[in-house]
């Protein structure tokens, strides 16, 4: 049995539609901002960039998928059911083999958590998610 608390403990990126963490009380409207990209057809557009991503991973780390509530793990999915899986927009849990890194979608947001990666797989999904016109950051800073 995978220990996914193990991985939620450990420091976190998140990978996302914008380029750093809006403040708390920062100007503008996020919210209404929020709610469009969370509708169809634009969470649709920024699932296939998730799906892209892990895909492009997968060519560099082995992978496993799970679905967030269930021990059933898919080791190196086939393109077709990797993509079917983050389409459908269930929560998942990405393992990224041999570097102990997860990446985290929960199925109704327009960024994924990426915990505990180290420096050269950072450098890797950074890359990767902005060939995709995504952002990779840590909250906070």
């Amino acid at each position: 049995m995978i220990d996914i608390e193990a991985y939620l403990s450990r420091p976190y990126w998140i990978i996302d539609i914008l380029p750093k963490q809006v403040p708390a009380d920062g100007a503008g409207q996020y919210f209404a901002i929020e709610k469009y990209f969370l509708s169809s057809p634009c969470l649709d557009a920024i699932y296939q960039k998730f799906a892209n991503v892990i895909l492009k991973l997968n060519c560099y780390y082995d992978i496993m998928v799970g679905l967030a509530d269930d021990d059933k793990w898919l080791v190196n999915p086939t393109p077709e059911d990797l993509i079917h899986s983050v389409l459908e927009r269930k929560s998942l849990n990405i393992l990224l083999n041999n570097v102990q890194a997860m990446i985290a979608i929960t199925g109704d947001d327009h960024y994924m958590t990426l915990y505990g990666p180290n420096e050269e797989t950072l450098e890797i999904i950074t890359a990767l998610a902005a060939a995709e016109g995504l952002h990779v950051w840590k909250p906070g800073m």
